[in-house]
């Protein structure tokens, strides 16, 4: 079965790239974290621990782009990217999911 072509990355600067791989991370853990859909304490206390080094390699992103002289987000840029590598689908994973129908 043949996949549909994805639509190609948006050109990122490398703290760039590195931001938004690592903001997926962080929305992946997250997701894993999330009370609401998960079912076993130990998988989500290790996402938990994983979450700390990549909020610091967030930052880092950050703070590199920061120190380059980078100061503004090129939001839709970055939100192109985000799509590309399936961000909203992701993201869901975050949300409270609604209640069942009665």
């Amino acid at each position: 079965m043949l996949r549909p072509e994805l639509p190609p990355l948006p050109a990122l600067t490398r703290a760039e790239a590195d931001l938004v791989d690592g903001y997926l991370r962080v929305v992946d853990l997250v997701g894993r974290i999330n009370p609401s859909r998960g079912d076993l304490t130990y998988s989500s206390l290790r996402a938990a621990q994983a979450l700390v080094a990549q909020a610091i390699a967030v930052k880092d992103a950050l703070a590199l782009m920061h120190e380059r002289g980078e100061d503004a987000l090129h939001a839709a840029t970055l939100a192109r990217a985000l799509r590309v590598l399936d961000g909203e689908r992701r993201a869901l994973r975050v949300t409270i999911p609604a209640d069942p129908a009665p």
